[in-house]
C-alpha cells in the first residue's frame, strides 16, 4: 500500500500511551506515518522499544531539537507543511497547549483532517450513558481513528476520540 493516495499523517504525542498504538494503525493501513518527537525522547530508555518499534514499521521521526515542544511555533509549521492529517495524541498536561498546534495547522493551510483530544466544553455521550460495561482496546481506537483519515465525510473536520477509564 506504501506509494499509494493515501494521507500522510502526522502524529504529535505519538511516543505516547494511545499515541503508539495510532502510529502503528497508520502504517499498517499503508499511510506514510510522521512523529513529532523531541531530540531528547531518542535517548531515553523508557522509550526505547517505541522508537525501535518505528524504526521497524518505517515510521519518520521528525525531531523537534527544541525543549519548548509545542511552544515552537516554526518547527510546528514546518512538520505540519510535510502531511495532510495531524492527529494530536499529547498527554493530558498538554491539552491547554493544543491551540499552538491549531495556530500552526492554520499557518501551514494544508491539513485536511485534524483528530484531537477531548474537547473541554462539550461531550456527546451514545446511548443512555449507562452502559453496563465498556470494552475499548486501544488498538481499535487507533484503527477507527486512521479509517476516519481518508474518510470523505470527514474532510475539513475535526474529530475527537474518547477514551473513558471508568474507575
Amino acid at each position: 500500500m506504501a506509494g499509494s493516495n493515501l494521507s500522510k499523517i502526522l502524529l504529535i504525542g505519538g511516543t505516547g500511551y494511545i499515541g503508539k498504538f495510532i502510529a502503528e494503525a497508520s502504517v499498517k493501513a499503508g499511510h506514510p506515518a510522521f512523529v513529532l518527537t523531541r531530540e531528547s525522547t531518542l535517548t531515553n530508555p523508557a522509550k526505547s522499544s517505541i522508537i525501535n518499534k518505528f524504526k521497524d514499521l518505517s515510521v519518520n521521526l521528525v525531531i523537534l531539537r527544541t525543549k519548548m515542544d509545542l511552544y515552537d511555533h516554526q518547527s510546528l509549521v514546518k512538520a505540519i507543511k510535510q502531511v495532510d492529517v495531524v492527529i494530536s495524541t499529547v498527554a493530558r498536561s498538554h491539552l491547554a497547549d493544543q491551540d499552538k498546534i491549531i495556530s500552526a495547522i492554520k499557518v501551514a493551510g494544508n491539513v485536511k483532517f485534524v483528530a484531537i483530544a477531548p474537547p473541554r466544553d462539550k461531550v456527546v455521550i451514545l446511548g443512555d450513558g449507562n452502559p453496563k460495561a465498556v470494552f475499548n482496546k486501544e488498538e481499535d481506537i487507533a484503527a477507527y481513528t486512521i479509517k476516519a483519515v481518508d474518510d470523505p465525510r470527514y474532510v475539513s473536520a475535526t474529530v475527537y476520540c474518547l477514551r473513558h477509564v471508568l474507575a
